[in-house]
């Protein structure tokens, strides 16, 4: 392991000499200036600097004007300010300037060794923890994952698969991330089987080993739980994992309280033509082609698939709820509703029942070029859980959030189903009239590859439409992603690493449905 490297900035550096043979026994390369100007030189010229110590009172570029433009250049750089002056505005302005921690002469030895115990170490000691915690538990999810878990116990699994991605990832762990990422592989291999042989068992029964599943989710996790005295709001954010309500639980949080954090499981296809629609209406797809053919669209059909998910909300409530309730539906799609969303904020309040379905990937990149913008700008599952917060905290959404908290309100939050990172290509062979869907085909003479895919050849089995009498359904398993023959290097390249849904996997499945109430 290379030696941590300290830059030691004090015009009086001679009179150092026993604070820095200390350091150098302990194992630390101290380099050492005596003026701002040539640490500002240092700073410049190497990239193996580990922390910074300045002193304040030096002549010329005084300290406080030497970290600022450290900070200019290198904003994360950890300084401790040394000073002989305990004046408040002096710290104050410090600490402003957003400095690690300060010190005051004479500096003590073990002070200096405490101060970087606290800033270097303590990184190194949380890595090394979290590294040894992670191999401790590496066998045991192991175990879990080949010892023919049930539904709740694959939840379990993916909620550790989360917390040890989410730990990897804040102590940059990237060997032992390498290490997760092929176990998480390993899980999406057994949760493939697992819904292949579970799921058409799951449709249309009512036993209790069946999970929630989108169709139920309003029914059973909702509705039964709104309250006369409050206000209810339904807030529906579209490919929502999660990975990803982690990232954002700490924000909510601040103003709302987690009553109970749940799963369900997304139907298939895990889109939201058929998930979302599914929620809304509290049917299958087939079940909502039969009953309210108006309200469907195959996968085949011209026109918007989900234009009417407030219509079938409106069903829903009439056929399940014993008494009509005041209650509004929402749809943000772009920056404009999200301001109107905004403005209306209050009117929400006076609502039993609020639902507000909120694209937030269409916030993310303001166009249709969505899959584009977010390769570029989320290459892996830590860019993307970023930019999910990033665009929360500066979200119309989360303003709305803010004004609606100042009441006593119960806000269940959700998605319709999640995403997942494709990597392995799979050929498809079908018709003009084969759906385009890079995780889930519907269509006629389908050829594939069988291994690759969950195939549903008789639709109705799991209730689905059947758009034609010989049309067959098959789903993408693990992290693979369907692609034609023709022009095959050119769109898997493209493809490849791109965040998809439609198809079998723990991150398109498992879904969060949250209740928080205001604090």
């Amino acid at each position: 392991m290379d030696k941590i490297k300290i830059l030691w900035a004090d015009d009086e550096i001679d009179l150092l000499k026993p604070q820095l043979l200390f350091l150098e026994k302990k194992g630390y390369d101290v380099i050492t200036v005596s003026n701002g100007h040539d640490a500002l030189e240092e700073c410049e010229e190497r990239n193996d600097i580990d922390v910074v110590f300045l002193d304040e009172s030096m002549p010329g570029l005084t300290g406080l004007e030497t970290l600022s433009k450290i900070k200019e250049n290198a904003p994360n750089m950890p300084v401790v300010m040394i000073t002989k002056n305990e004046a408040e505005t002096v710290m104050e302005e410090a600490l402003g300037s957003s400095i690690t921690d300060y010190l005051i002469k004479p500096v003590n030895p073990n002070q200096i060794l405490l101060t970087l115990k606290k800033i270097v170490d303590n990184k190194r000691l949380i890595k090394e923890k979290t590294t040894n915690d992670y191999q401790m538990d590496f066998r045991q999810l192991s175990m879990q994952i080949m010892d023919n878990p049930d539904v709740n116990t694959w939840v379990d699994i993916y909620k550790k698969i989360i917390y040890w991605e989410l730990k990897l990832n804040e102590s940059s762990t990237s060997e032992m991330s390498e290490i997760l990422d092929i176990q998480k592989t390993e899980a999406n291999r057994a949760f493939s089987k697992f819904i292949e042989k579970e799921y058409p068992t799951w449709i249309g029964s009512d036993h209790e080993d069946v999970p929630i599943l989108s169709h139920n989710l309003m029914a059973k996790k909702v509705f039964n739980q709104l309250d006369e005295d409050k206000p209810t709001i339904f807030l529906l954010l579209d490919n929502l994992r999660m990975d990803q309500w982690k990232i954002l639980e700490p924000i909510v949080s601040e103003i709302f309280r987690v009553e109970e954090e749940d799963t369900f499981y997304s139907i298939l296809p895990t889109t939201t033509q058929y998930s979302r629609n599914a929620i809304f209406a509290g049917l299958m797809p087939s079940e909502i082609q039969e009953y309210y053919p108006d309200y469907w669209r195959n996968d085949i059909d011209e026109g918007g698939k989900n234009n009417f998910e407030g219509e079938l909300l409106e069903a829903q409530i009439k056929r399940l709820l014993h008494k009509p309730i005041k209650h509004e539906y929402i749809k943000v799609t772009n920056i404009a509703k999200g301001k109107k969303l905004l403005d209306n904020a209050h009117n929400y309040l006076n609502n039993d029942l609020t639902v507000i379905v909120y694209n937030f990937i269409d916030m993310l990149s303001h166009a249709r070029t969505e899959m584009e913008v977010l390769k570029e700008l989320a290459g892996d599952e830590a860019a993307y859980r970023s930019l999910t917060r990033s665009w929360f905290e500066h979200s119309h959404l989360w303003e709305m959030l803010q004004i609606v908290a100042e009441k006593d309100v119960q806000l269940f939050i959700a998605t319709d189903h999640g995403t997942i990172r494709v990597k392995t290509p799979s050929k498809v062979v079908g018709d003009k009239d084969t759906t385009t869907n890079l995780r889930y085909k519907v269509g006629r003479n389908l050829k594939y590859a069988n291994k690759d895919v969950l195939e549903i050849k008789d639709p109705k089995q799991v209730l689905l439409p059947r758009p034609n009498l010989s049309s067959t359904f098959i789903f993408a398993k693990e992290d693979k992603y369907f692609l034609y023959p023709n022009n095959y290097n050119h769109y898997n390249a493209y493809y490849k690493n791109t965040f998809q849904h439609g198809g079998i996997s723990l991150e398109e499945v498992v879904c969060p449905i949250i209740k928080l109430t205001s604090k």
